[in-house]
């Protein structure tokens, strides 16, 4: 037996039982990592080579980004934003059939991506939205389902950190091209859920009862405004080569604070040690992760897991696209049971090497890769996204996910079309000159 299947086996086994066991997931890969190493390397060795990995992991300046994106993130869910881009998503709906739902779908689109986290967007939408779809007559749990459903496109359309880490993991994947590929994608998997809830609404009556005159239309959008201008100077900084993307994150922080403190001042200074303690607490986690996971890159490149796995998939079929559909299989179940930055810190360096053989750009497989674990943060039994937009819907699990479930499938349409349409994720990067 080789020496990557014998790694590969004492990782995944090792890993299974301490993540069953409750072991926090930075521990277990570490460990388990180690372990792994151990027939072909002496203890002392492996732990020094480890500890020196974890440093070299974290030692990245485009890795300064993820603070910074989060406290934005923070600033912006604390600041009063969520109700200007509310009122704004519902008069771009209007009338149309299901409008508040439609509504909670643009919101979500737009709050995801200002603030870059599927749960900020789902509690901050369902908690200001759902209210008012339950005095209009909505079934909850229809309601709760549109925010779940549509929350994690945020993570999808810029910026996003889940884009930064994978773009360390995969070797330099320009950052800026990743954010630009996340853009349609994005758009698709809201405008897909946009369509269910058309039906189900027609089909149901629900319609809008308010209307905006034209003062009303004009005050929103100045209101708003603000909020949106946040995307165009952060992305079209990045993108126009004014600013790196970590130096876009200190601008996003400047500008979320500026926003927050005096223009609608909706936050006070008092409240920002809070604030930065709570960012300081999610970043220690995620770069930890990110260092740990340094370790596991490293065992796999030096016992060639990689090629043991290439070579495996290659010898069930050689047809690229039943490969890329086992991959998209394998990813959607992990994101079942795995949060999104160690899935993508673990299967980007096993699955890479194999869909860029088959021809597939690192830009390509990074959409699909987080396309597919933006799916598992709305799917039980980690579901972060699933059980914030449950908590806040003031509903059950059980009868929302079955509602859910048309929603998952026009969502994994469009998982199949950004899979096999490479161009759904590479025009608009190729259009700025990143491909």
């Amino acid at each position: 037996m080789s020496i990557a299947i014998v790694s590969g086996i004492i990782i995944l086994v090792l890993l299974v039982i301490m993540l069953v066991a409750g072991v926090p997931i930075a521990v277990a890969l570490g460990v388990s990592s180690v372990c792994a190493i151990l027939p072909v390397m002496d203890i002392d060795v492996a732990v020094l080579t480890g500890a020196q990995r974890i440093f070299s992991g974290i030692s990245v300046f485009s890795l300064l980004a993820i603070p910074f994106f989060i406290l934005a993130g923070n600033i912006m869910n604390k600041g009063g934003i969520a109700i200007r881009l509310i009122n704004l998503a519902k008069l771009i709906t209007g009338r149309t059939p299901g409008a508040l739902a439609q509504t909670n779908v643009i919101a979500n689109m737009l709050f995801g991506a200002i603030s870059g986290s599927g749960t900020a967007a789902a509690s901050a939408m369902g908690s200001i939205i759902g209210p008012i779809e339950k005095e209009e007559g909505y079934d909850p749990n229809f309601s709760a389902a549109v925010n779940i459903a549509t929350a994690p496109t945020g993570l999808l359309i810029p910026p996003s950190n889940v884009m930064i880490t994978y773009s360390l993991v995969s070797g330099g994947t320009s950052v800026a091209a990743l954010f630009m590929a996340g853009y349609i994608p994005g758009i698709l998997w809201g405008l897909a859920c946009m369509l269910v809830i058309y039906i189900i609404a027609k089909k149901k009556g629900y319609r809008a009862k308010s209307t905006f005159t034209a003062k009303e239309a004009g005050k929103v959008i100045l209101q708003a405004l603000p909020c949106l201008l946040l995307i165009v100077i952060v992305i079209g900084g990045i993108i126009g080569g004014i600013f790196t993307a970590t130096e876009g994150s200190v601008v996003a922080v400047v500008y979320s604070l500026c926003l927050s403190l005096f223009v609608y001042k909706s936050i006070t200074l008092k409240d920002l040690p809070k604030l930065f303690k709570e960012s300081a607490e999610m970043t220690g986690i995620i770069i930890f992760l990110i260092g740990v996971s340094s370790i596991m890159s490293w065992v796999m490149a030096f016992t060639n897991i990689p090629e043991a796995v290439s070579s495996g998939l290659l010898a069930i079929t050689n047809n690229k696209y039943i490969i890329f559909l086992l991959i998209n299989i394998i990813l959607l179940v992990v994101g079942t049971f795995m949060d999104m930055t160690p899935a993508c810190l673990i299967f980007t360096p096993i699955f890479l090497p194999v869909c860029s053989a088959l021809g597939m750009s690192t830009i390509h497989f990074g959409i699909m890769l987080i396309f597919n674990l933006c799916i598992g943060t709305i799917t039980p039994p980690v579901g972060t996204t699933l059980f914030v937009g449950v908590k806040v819907g003031n509903v059950k699990i059980e009868t929302v996910f079955k509602q859910l479930l048309i929603y998952f499938a026009a969502i994994l349409a469009v998982l199949l079309l950004v899979t096999y349409i490479p161009q759904l994720s590479l025009w608009l990067p190729s259009l700025m000159g990143y491909v």
